[in-house]
């Protein structure tokens, strides 16, 4: 039977529309450009810091100290390949840095902040 249609041909009808918290929410692309933050108003009227762009990453070494850092390049995606050729920050990018290369372990889209691991070379 074609989709959509009853098996009498007749057409099924949404009982209901989708609510405004079902509907997708704009995809955050996060650049390697100096930094910039966009304050979202979200669910419950409460506000969630977005990044846009950002240059600079807080990196916990091995030890567990924390530093702050400049980036410098995006080395490798696993997601997608296409993204560290754009210098896209997302979640388990490899970024170069002028401490070492790191590997991002947050969502920057989401969190407004970039946090990383320094790796092992």
């Amino acid at each position: 039977m074609r989709v959509g249609r009853k098996t009498t041909g007749g057409k099924y009808h949404a009982n209901r529309k989708t609510k405004k918290y079902e509907r997708k929410g704009i995809t955050i692309i996060v650049k390697l450009h100096p930094t910039k933050i966009k304050t979202l108003r979200v669910t419950g009227g409460n506000s969630k810091k977005v990044l846009l762009s950002c240059d600079f990453a807080n990196i916990t070494d091995l030890k567990g100290k924390t530093k702050k850092a400049k980036i410098t390049n995006v080395v490798e995606t696993k997601a997608n390949r296409f993204l560290a050729r754009q210098n896209i920050l997302i979640k388990g990018a490899i970024i170069d840095t002028e401490i070492g290369k790191a590997r991002i372990t947050n969502r920057p889209s989401q969190e407004g902040t970039v946090n990383a691991i320094l790796i092992k070379e």
